[in-house]
């Protein structure tokens, strides 16, 4: 079901910690006004996170938004930018200084 493929996803991204939109994305523009760090924009052809701006929504709730509201299941682990619990909350504190 929906709710165990979540929490499948969740667990996986606590491994990896970190977030990409696969190409096979269908610009539904449901993961966009979800994300509390505007994170997520339209890129050339698909919707794209900033990795500079993705704390995979630590300081703000307790799983990755994009995640529980894609509906066909494309934001998956990057390994490309891996990042730990701490270095996200580092990365929330650096985003909202001033606020």
């Amino acid at each position: 079901t929906h709710l165990s493929k979540y929490r499948k996803t969740v667990r996986s991204l606590l491994a990896n910690m970190a977030l990409k939109i696969l190409n096979t994305c269908i610009n539904c523009d449901m993961c966009e006004p979800e994300c509390p760090n505007q994170a997520i924009s339209m890129g050339e052809k698909v919707y794209e996170i900033d990795p500079l701006r993705c704390t995979e929504c630590v300081g703000h709730y307790d799983a990755p938004t994009c995640v529980a509201v894609c509906p066909i299941d494309v934001v998956k682990p990057d390994p490309l930018y891996t990042e730990s619990l701490d270095e996200l909350a580092e990365k929330f504190v650096r985003l909202n200084e001033g606020t």
